[in-house]
């Protein structure tokens, strides 16, 4: 009886463990919440600026690429405030989600309102420093918000496998979040007519199709509201079942010695940068997919078929992944999935001459770089979890937040990364954003192989670098678990800390 009582009380993971259906539910709320606002950054804003607000592409490009460089300040600096600051009753990273999320309601809405009179200069600056100023803020609300969040899952369960099944609900929440988006995205577009009513053709025989305010605002409204009530959900469905250990003397430079401890750690970097080109093909595809759906195929409604098709495939691979990492493993299964993404976007490029007539082709080949995609989208999350621990494990270095905000960071670089080749592309094309213009015909074949061809570079980079790069694979993962059991209950008890 002695004997399976210490056992027991040494079974540190088991004890931080047991999560139930209603968990999972609250924990993916919190991406639907986010991917609510997030995907009208991501699908969304990048035309609405050229449409909307008609800035130049070379603008937002600066703008974009000037908001990542302050969040190289201000993202270390929400990770130590969540890292340091006293816990409240309700925990130490939970808090944030209420905190944060009128905020972030707040400066979601006002990226998209178009003042009277704000514009009418014609170099538009007006319009490109209003831009600026909100979208900054909301970068800085957002980060208010994923860098908690994404720290919650390492206190909700210890748990391996609990912790892929969190990921996998947090991936079905982005997707859940992100269908509204697209459904916004697809449907804000009138075509483009004469006075007398007649629809206007592109040199390639579509008809051209120019982006609605009216339908955005009141969409964006809408998503505001929703992620607030969804951030609410989260807060109350989620409990963080490991308590915060109590806090060491800090000592001079230890921010420095805890970088530097991450930024040593393969597993970690190696998935920061995976992350980071996962984020910004993504972004490239959904803001470009805009224009090339209304451009160069004249279909606008043909941007919500492609992402079901890109998305779709993550419900049904959510409910074979558990098994298929139980065989194969998280790096190999990822590994080769994004591998089939990068060849699907090759074989789009490869048959460039049977479009844009083959429009069903592109949607099938587009079902299959989602499919390829879906096993990263799935466990990305269980992935730098993994990560995080063998940290802990190598160095004795646990900073939650901090952690996130360092990968949270690559993520915003990839935000970057789809800023420059977004708007890198529309500038080597010469794409024309006056109000009423039409693309020429040799610049829609360009917008055509770019939107294939980046893609299918980006995804290519991502398998090499989990195939060669990223070192997590199924033996070792297993051994993780062994040693940070070790390590807990080392830990804890030299501490005084009782768990559960």
């Amino acid at each position: 009886m002695e004997t399976n009582q210490a056992k027991e009380k040494s079974n540190y993971i088991a004890r931080t463990s047991g999560l139930k259906l209603p968990d999972y539910i609250g924990y993916a709320l919190g991406d639907v919440s986010c991917s609510l606002v997030f995907g009208l950054v991501t699908s969304l804003l990048q035309k609405f600026y050229t449409d909307i607000f008609l800035l130049n592409p070379l603008w937002i490009m600066f703008m974009m690429i000037a908001a990542r460089l302050w969040d190289a300040i201000n993202d270390p600096i929400m990770g130590r405030i969540t890292d340091t600051v006293k816990p409240a009753k309700s925990g130490r990273y939970r808090p944030w989600l209420i905190r944060s999320s009128l905020p972030l309601a707040i400066f979601s809405i006002l990226m998209f309102v178009r003042w009277p009179g704000l514009g009418e200069t014609p170099d538009h600056m007006g319009t490109f420093i209003y831009a600026t100023v909100t979208y900054v803020l909301f970068g800085m609300a957002y980060t208010m918000l994923q860098i908690p969040y994404g720290s919650l899952a390492s206190v909700v369960t210890t748990d391996e496998g609990e912790r892929n099944k969190l990921s996998i609900f947090r991936s079905a929440g982005a997707g859940i979040g992100n269908l509204p988006i697209l459904l916004l995205a697809s449907f804000c577009y009138v075509d483009r007519v004469t006075p007398t009513g007649e629809k206007i053709l592109g040199e390639n025989g579509m008809v051209i199709q120019d982006m609605a305010y009216r339908p955005v605002i009141i969409g964006v409204i809408i998503f505001a509201i929703l992620m607030l009530i969804g951030c609410f959900l989260t807060f109350k469905l989620n409990k963080e079942r490991i308590q915060t250990l109590p806090s060491l003397k800090k000592e001079k430079g230890e921010l420095a010695k805890i970088l530097k401890a991450f930024f040593k750690n393969r597993a970690f970097l190696s998935m920061c940068c995976a992350s980071m080109l996962l984020l910004a093909a993504q972004m490239f595809t959904q803001s470009f997919n805009l224009y090339l759906f209304a451009d160069y195929f004249g279909k606008g409604w043909m941007n919500m078929v492609a992402m079901l098709c890109i998305y779709a495939p993550i419900i049904v691979v959510m409910f074979f992944t558990p098994k298929l990492i139980k065989k194969f493993g998280k790096k190999e299964l990822c590994a080769a999935g994004i591998s089939l993404a990068a060849g699907s976007c090759l074989l789009m490029f490869a048959f460039r001459g049977l479009m844009p007539e083959a429009w069903w082709l592109y949607l099938i080949l587009s079902f299959l770089s989602g499919l390829g995609q879906s096993f990263i989208a799935l466990q990305v999350w269980a992935l730098v979890t993994d990560s995080i621990d063998d940290i802990e494990v190598k160095s004795g270095v646990r900073e939650d937040g901090t952690a996130y905000a360092a990968f949270m960071f690559f993520r915003k670089l990839g935000q970057m990364i789809a800023a420059i080749t977004v708007n890198g592309a529309l500038l080597l094309m010469n794409y024309n954003y006056e109000k009423g213009a039409v693309q020429s015909l040799p610049n829609l074949k360009v917008m055509y192989d770019l939107a294939t061809l980046i893609p299918a570079v980006i995804f290519g980079i991502m398998a090499l670098l989990l195939f060669l790069w990223y070192p997590l694979n199924k033996a070792k993962v297993a051994a993780l678990q062994v040693e940070k059991e070790k390590h807990l209950a080392k830990e804890y008890e030299s501490r005084n800390v009782i768990l559960g």
